[in-house]
């Protein structure tokens, strides 16, 4: 899923507000059925009634049911519906800014922390309607490409400012915190090894610490001698 996807409206301000709060329970609804229901069993009909809108007015505004499902998650991660994407909020401008490597990324790991608790659970229904639902899918690799450039950006912001060592791989650097921050991952080790969020914020943590600190990328052995 992507992450910069709350647009600014050009609406007069009191219809602006109308329409905020109408989307706003909208929302509040499909995440309780989608949750509830799952994916495939929540139709747009089911959404409107236990919002309390017409029909008309869900499909005028999102027109499908994948639509309406990435507007959910998107809202999840960032947290509401303002226009402001992930790279420009609060909590993630204290990971790109702190002074030190250990604050820049104790700040990102209770980032990551703080989008998985509102969005793990959307995340693991995204997953299964991936496999029947080719928008949801295309949504999904969307989001991996959203989050690879959070890291690019962080790790990037990171050796520009002179926290890291000069000789750091970069690449292997920024593709391999981003493996380890995906929605899969998350939904992996929770699964398979019963971690709560504390566990998986310091896994984070501490992970990120050790990259940092010795991110000269995979050691690959050398060639064999010659037979003596």
């Amino acid at each position: 899923m992507t992450s910069d996807v709350n647009p600014v409206s050009q609406q007069p301000p009191l219809r602006q507000a109308q329409t905020a709060l109408t989307e706003q329970r909208i929302i509040a609804a499909a995440t309780d059925l989608f949750l509830t229901d799952g994916y495939v069993a929540t139709t747009l009909e089911a959404v409107a009634k236990r919002a309390q809108v017409g029909a008309r007015t869900v499909y005028v505004r999102f027109g499908t049911k994948a639509a309406l499902f990435k507007r959910v998650v998107d809202v999840a991660i960032v947290g509401d519906t303002q226009p402001v994407d992930v790279l420009g909020r609060d909590w993630v401008q204290a990971a790109l800014t702190a002074p030190t490597v250990a604050e820049r990324i104790a700040a990102h790991a209770a980032a990551d922390r703080q989008i998985m608790a509102r969005t793990g659970a959307l995340f693991a229904v995204a997953q299964q309607a991936a496999a029947v639902e080719p928008l949801i899918a295309g949504f999904w690799q969307q989001g991996r490409e959203q989050s690879r450039h959070a890291h690019d950006v962080f790790w990037t912001r990171m050796a520009d400012d002179g926290l890291l060592d000069p000789g750091v791989d970069l690449d292997w650097l920024i593709d391999t915190s981003s493996i380890l921050a995906a929605a899969e991952t998350y939904l992996l080790v929770t699964r398979m090894l019963g971690w709560d969020l504390d566990a998986y914020q310091e896994w984070l943590a501490t992970t990120g610490i050790r990259f940092a600190t010795r991110a000269g990328g995979p050691t690959v052995p050398g060639p064999a001698p010659p037979p003596g």
